[in-house]
């Protein structure tokens, strides 16, 4: 359960799911991917750093460059709980529109 909170905290941010949007077309540098961005290049790496920590993204250096990608473990995961939670959800309701039908049924009846 650690893994999926740190998965949903890095959406909890605009400016990290901009970038994971931004990554979406493919891979950039930080730089590029800071650009859009109105703060520090330190402070934007906070949130690299937390997208990479939460399985979002992997980084590659290459000289004084830092390319980040994005990795689909994270996206997958995510999308596992949510679907489970639909399913969970949508027993649920089949559940109520049952009851309310049987309510329905016996105000007929009467």
């Amino acid at each position: 359960m650690a893994k999926l909170d740190s998965i949903f905290h890095c959406l909890a941010d605009p400016t990290r799911r901009a970038v994971i949007a931004q990554l979406a077309t493919g891979a950039s540098p930080v730089s590029e991917l800071a650009a859009p961005h109105d703060m520090a290049l330190p402070s934007f790496m906070k949130h690299i750093n937390v997208l990479e920590a939460g399985g979002w993204i992997e980084t590659q250096k290459k000289g004084r460059v830092r390319t980040c990608r994005l990795c689909s473990g994270a996206i997958e995961t995510a999308e596992s709980w949510l679907d489970q939670q639909r399913r969970i959800w949508e027993r649920r309701l089949d559940q109520l529109d049952d009851f309310v039908a049987t309510l329905d049924d016996e105000r007929i009846q009467k």
